[in-house]
């Protein structure tokens, strides 16, 4: 097994506290030295992948409890709930956030807990308001679930085996164990309604306003809610949720989960992903998916020894205003704003229907400093895309430049960083002095004015 490199003291010395062990104890049952084991326990020393076997062994120990990085979601996750502007006049600096996990990370784990429950609420003025509740319970998970993800993929290999055509394969499976025949409907019949289960007419009914591969998504979900139903309630009831609309917007988002997993199994997508270099429109053709399914199953490759790129992914209306939003791996701060950068191609996207528009863009990343990122937007139809009111969005997939040399969807595109187009966070909390397309002054700077000349921007501010 290669070494990898974790400082975890205060979790190590928890655990051989909670046996009642002393340093020399534990250090004889782990096969090391006592010295070592104490450097470890005071951060002098990282833990490695051999000493973190042994201790999951020789102990009832749950790796994922080495730093409190789950629940704080790391570094990157600390620092995005540290640059709330109640903490801007500290100057906490990534090192400090660094030393701060590394040497008290239940105390960070605490905070993390504390500021999500109440005091990020209150700041952005969204209560208990459901969506937001699930969405940092997503992003705690990484958008990834193990188990469904394993259960799912166990399926799409029942449904290959047992027919090579997906639609006919999951029609039989309803039909076959569940006693449920697939039927398409009139959208006069069904207008208010993409789906809906008839246990009196014993169907699963479907509206015709959905394409082929929504259709399949629909019956997927089904079958997962059918047969892995306690498991998506089991991962819902352990969010902790006190508001049962939150519980049951999170169980809905890990039934879709479940039926992404299984049109796109997770082995079989990795690979493909990797053989085409993630050729977005390939992969659509290859698994019979929509752009705004593929963009969602990109920001939950996070299987341990197969993980994919950390793309993260957000929708956007023609407001500016995000309705879907994953960072998944990313570390990302794009996402982390009221509304999006008009900069932003996701923007000029609405104009080039059902082209993906892609451009790299520079942002504040979670150290201060600026990153580099190749984003791809396209403009997806919401529900019921045929008619003329339907709504329209535009999805944003996006990854770290420096990670996407190699890519299908970058050819073409430069990846320098001097050809990046810079965007922020929205005007409140972008702090770029010469945008000509600022609607509003930053929060919290301090506006400068000249009665004897007037500059091209419509707001001048000092940035200290």
């Amino acid at each position: 097994m290669s070494e990898r490199v974790l400082f975890a003291g205060p979790t190590v010395r928890r655990l051989r506290r909670r046996e009642g062990l002393t340093q020399a104890a534990m250090a004889q049952a782990l096969g090391i030295s006592a010295s070592y084991l104490n450097l470890v326990e005071r951060n002098q020393r990282p833990i490695s992948a051999r000493l973190l076997l042994a201790l999951t062994q020789r102990f009832d120990f749950d790796p994922r409890a080495l730093a409190g990085q789950d629940e704080v979601g790391g570094v990157d996750g600390l620092r995005r709930r540290l640059a709330d502007e109640r903490f801007a006049d500290l100057g906490i600096d990534r090192d400090e956030i660094v030393e701060w996990l590394n040497a008290a990370p239940q105390a960070a784990a605490a905070f993390a807990r504390l500021y999500d429950s109440a005091g990020n609420a209150a700041a952005a003025g969204d209560g208990d308001d459901p969506a937001v509740l699930v969405r940092r319970e997503v992003e705690r998970w990484r958008n990834h679930f193990a188990d469904l993800d394993a259960a799912a993929e166990a399926l799409a290999d029942e449904l290959r085996l047992s027919s090579g055509e997906l639609a006919g394969a999951l029609a039989e499976r309803l039909r076959q164990r569940h006693q449920l025949a697939v039927r398409i409907l009139p959208a006069d019949v069904m207008p208010d309604a993409l789906r809906r289960l008839d246990y009196h007419a014993r169907q699963l009914q479907l509206s015709e306003l959905l394409d082929p591969a929504s259709r399949n998504f629909q019956v997927a979900v089904q079958l997962g809610l059918l047969e892995h139903g306690e498991a998506i309630t089991a991962l819902a009831d352990g969010a902790g949720f006190t508001d049962r609309a939150a519980w049951r917007l999170f169980r809905r988002h890990l039934a879709n989960y479940f039926a992404a997993a299984v049109l796109m199994p997770y082995g079989r997508f990795v690979r493909a992903c990797e053989a085409t270099g993630y050729d977005i429109e390939l992969l659509q053709r290859r698994f019979g998916v929509g752009f705004e399914q593929l963009a969602h199953r990109l920001t939950t490759l996070q299987r341990l020894g197969q993980r994919g790129l950390p793309f993260f992914m957000a929708r956007i209306d023609r407001a500016g205003q995000f309705s879907k939003r994953y960072g998944g791996a990313s570390g990302t701060l794009l996402l982390e704003s009221e509304t999006s950068c008009p900069l932003w191609s996701a923007h000029a996207a609405f104009e080039r229907a059902g082209r993906i528009c892609a451009q790299l863009v520079s942002a504040e990343d979670a150290s201060g400093g600026e990153s580099q990122w190749l984003t791809l937007a396209r403009t997806v139809a919401g529900s019921g895309a045929i008619r003329p009111d339907a709504a329209q969005f535009v999805v944003v997939l996006g990854l770290e430049a420096r990670l996407a040399g190699q890519l299908a969807p970058a050819r073409g595109v430069s990846l320098e960083p001097q050809d990046a187009t810079p965007i922020g966070l929205g005007c409140p909390r972008c702090h770029r002095l010469e945008c000509l397309q600022r609607s509003l002054p930053p929060r919290g700077a301090a506006l400068a004015f000249d009665e004897r000349s007037r500059a091209l921007t419509p707001f001048s501010f000092r940035t200290t």
